[in-house]
């Protein structure tokens, strides 16, 4: 196996097919090989911890402050490890079913078990949460794993490169960096799974590629998730919790309110909140705050940039090409058909679209693609359950924006457009595993398996269907009898067959 995974495209890419055979073969004894699998995870803690004294170059091509690092960073890897190590070994374990009569004394159990070895393509909004979340999951799940980083976060990928084969086993964990060929190369061999977080577009095309081997894909997408402010709410605490949501590392995360609708008469109000919680969060010159970000790159800034062309600044609008500097940004009487509403914003820019109410906010949303996240304030149980359940979304957050991703209990992930497959805590787990359906029958007995032996009869069929369909409705105790009644008939039947 090769000893560096950085891939030259002149000589290392031949050795593509060579790799990913090799860790085929390694998956088949990773138990062998680490009968302590449960510390496997532990070992990430190494890179978070090491990364914090580097994290200007680590995360961010922009600086930011180390604490907002921690915050949307490091601190999610080292809960999902914690809770990973804590439960791994009742995930991995086996998981009885319900059975019917003819199985009671049977053993019938689910059995999670490595699928082998997974892609991990990772995004560069929050590079080592994307990345290293699925990995750990890869890794708890008992896979070997291909990890490929961002090629736009240069410095992120290198510090992967270089400090994950530290911590972990850089044989059945290597770090592949470079740009589209190499990713498309990758996409050319044969994973038994492939986990990419990333736009629509480029999901598209990985799933593309998956399905000539067959290959599963979870797609961790994007769209442009709604925020519903009701007019029954606190919109002071309404508007601080979207503005946070909203402008948290520059508007650049995948669950990010996209845009927010209310009805005409609360409009002057929200922009006058979001314009407070703008000032007490990044200050009165956001472009000096440690803790607001900057535009990934120019071509990201050109195209934020340019849905401004048909629309009505309310707050903000201040930009410097130069230094990929957007000021945080609300629009106000946006227009459905206007530029910024075509597809996702991914930047900080925040529209406000006018609706008569809720049941027009439910119409608007359905309109459009599924979304990653749907967000609603409200005072009232029956407007949020309304919306809950008239919509559909990846997840759905009331009184609040981004925070369900933070609970490793919940399983994260996309519903359409927005992706498929799910991940965080016990869904990394499963996502990540086949779960193999198993049943351990007895060799004795046989007299039961008569009901299922030609020839058929329709005393036959009748005791079947019993079985198969009645016995669910007995509880324990009758299904118990049932089988001791059972077995004594079918003694007496076998008794006379043999004689």
């Amino acid at each position: 196996m090769l000893k560096r995974f950085s891939l030259d495209l002149e000589g290392e890419l031949s050795h593509f097919f060579q790799i990913i055979k090799d860790l085929a073969e390694s998956t088949r004894c990773i138990y062998r090989k680490n009968p302590n699998l449960y510390d496997i995870p532990r070992t990430l803690w190494m890179p978070t911890h090491h990364a914090h004294s580097r994290i200007p170059v680590v995360v961010f091509l922009y600086p930011q402050s180390v604490e907002v690092t921690q915050l949307h960073e490091t601190l999610g890897i080292e809960s999902e490890i914690d809770l990973t190590i804590r439960k791994l070994k009742d995930w991995a374990a086996p998981r009885p079913v319900e059975k019917n009569l003819l199985t009671m004394s049977d053993t019938v159990y689910v059995h999670p078990e490595p699928l082998g070895v997974v892609l991990i393509i990772g995004a560069w909004n929050y590079p080592w949460a994307v990345t290293v979340g699925p990995l750990i999951g890869a890794i708890a799940a008992g896979n070997a794993a291909v990890v490929k980083p961002s090629e736009v976060c240069v410095h992120t990928a290198k510090v992967m490169e270089d400090l994950l084969p530290i911590y972990i086993d850089k044989e059945l964990y290597p770090v592949v960096t470079g740009g589209v060929p190499e990713t498309q190369e990758l996409l050319r061999q044969r994973f038994d799974h492939i986990f990419y977080t990333g736009n629509s577009m480029v999901g598209k095309l990985i799933m593309e590629a998956a399905a000539k081997n067959l290959t599963p894909v979870t797609l961790e997408l994007g769209g442009k998730s709604p925020c519903y402010i009701d007019k029954n709410c606190d919109i002071t605490i309404a508007c601080r919790r979207t503005a946070w949501g909203k402008y948290t590392n520059c508007g650049q995360t995948c669950i990010a309110p996209d845009y927010i609708l209310c009805e005409p008469s609360m409009q002057d109000r929200i922009i006058e909140e979001i314009k407070k919680a703008l000032k007490e969060f990044y200050t009165d010159n956001p472009k000096t705050c440690a803790d607001y970000g900057r535009i990934i790159n120019q071509r990201h800034f050109k195209r934020i940039m340019n849905m401004l062309d048909d629309c009505t600044i309310a707050a903000g609008g201040e930009n410097d090409e130069a230094n990929c500097y957007i000021a945080p940004t609300v629009l106000r009487d946006v227009k459905p058909e206007a530029k910024v509403m075509q597809e996702e914003i991914f930047g900080p820019l925040l529209p406000i679209i006018t609706v008569g109410g809720v049941d027009e906010a439910i119409e608007f949303i359905n309109k459009g693609e599924k979304p990653l996240a749907l967000y609603v304030f409200s005072s009232d149980n029956k407007v949020i359950d309304r919306i809950r359940d008239e919509t559909s979304s990846g997840g759905f957050v009331a009184n609040d924006c981004l925070v369900h991703y933070s609970i490793s209990s919940l399983p994260f992930g996309g519903v359409g457009n927005s992706g498929m497959g799910c991940y965080h805590g016990k869904y990394s787990f499963d996502q990540l595993s086949h779960l193999r359906g198993c049943l351990i029958k007895k060799l004795n007995m046989e007299g039961v398996n008569n009901v299922r032996y030609p020839p058929h009869t329709p005393k036959k069929l009748s005791w079947a269907r019993f079985i198969l369909l009645k016995s669910s409705s007995l509880g324990w105790i009758g299904r118990m009898a049932m089988l001791a009644i059972l077995v004594v008939v079918a003694a007496v039947a076998l008794q006379r067959y043999l004689h």
